[in-house]
């Protein structure tokens, strides 16, 4: 789908500003009949909550716009592939549609490591399609922590 690309787009400046403020940089979009209802990206540090995940963050925001829990018809557009909490919460948030960037085989819950939102056993599952400009995501990710670790090595090599 060619608007899907244009969506991860959207997320990867996200995930972007995310890193420029210390944080993993992660984004999220959220989409409902082609608009953007609300975009994000992680804030764990800046807010000191564990929860503060961009999938979570765009979710609160698309509840508080659309005035109800229930995200039928969206999709969510993330350059990472879901943790357990954040598939989680799509799952009860009902959103219809799953399109993520880079896999995590560490904590991915979209069929990584395990497949919540796409699980028969839960009452909503979701379409999901991963691999999207999955190049660029995980360039984001990987440039981050190189530049993390080279932080902490010129640190301590001056301390």
């Amino acid at each position: 789908m060619p608007d899907d690309e244009l969506f991860m787009e959207l997320a990867l400046e996200q995930a972007r500003e995310a890193g420029v403020r210390g944080e993993v940089p992660v984004g999220a979009v959220l989409v409902l009949d082609g608009l953007v209802v609300a975009r994000d990206h992680n804030r764990r540090e800046e807010t000191g909550d564990a929860t503060a995940h961009a999938e979570l963050l765009v979710i609160r925001e698309a509840n508080r716009r659309l005035g109800g829990w229930r995200l039928e018809g969206t999709i969510m557009y993330v350059t990472l592939e879901p943790c357990p909490m954040c598939a989680g919460a799509m799952v009860l948030a009902r959103v219809g549609r799953l399109v993520y960037g880079a896999p995590d085989p560490k904590a991915g819950a979209a069929g990584s490591l395990l497949n919540l939102v796409e699980d028969g056993r839960f009452n909503h599952r979701l379409a999901v399609r991963g691999g999207v400009l999955a190049g660029d995501c995980a360039a984001v990710l990987r440039d981050f922590f190189k530049e993390r670790r080279r932080s902490v090595v010129e640190g301590c090599e001056s301390g």
